[in-house]
């Protein structure tokens, strides 16, 4: 058995990479809007806060009627209560990863949760 998963992945609309790589402590998206698209629905979660990564593009997303713009190297955190909506720019499409976890779950981190071997 191995302890990886490993795939590729295109530019389809929205792809959910929770089956694809046997995640069990995330769910990490991969998103594209062409140009004037937005997401068709507004929404908020129960208990997991979301993290995104703005890979390419601009746009902009409605998190509790504020508008924050994107663009390419941004990160945006947003707790679990908060509606949010996104949109590409009306002269640019928008690509990004969601990565959505559990809020307050991370107990430990970067070297704390290391073990180095040499």
């Amino acid at each position: 058995m191995s302890n990886f998963n490993k795939i590729s992945v295109g530019q389809d609309a929205r792809t959910e990479l929770h089956d694809q790589l046997s995640l069990t402590g995330a769910e990490i998206s991969v998103n594209n809007l062409p140009a004037g698209a937005g997401v068709p629905f507004v929404h908020s979660h129960k208990q997991n806060e979301e993290i995104y990564a703005i890979l390419s593009g601009k746009g902009k997303a409605v998190i509790d009627g504020e508008t924050v713009e994107l663009n390419a190297g941004d990160w945006v955190r947003i707790s679990p209560k908060a509606k949010r909506q996104f949109f590409a720019a009306e002269d640019s499409g928008i690509s990004y990863v969601c990565i959505q976890v559990k809020e307050n779950s991370l107990e430990e981190y970067t070297a704390n949760d290391a073990e180095i071997y040499q």
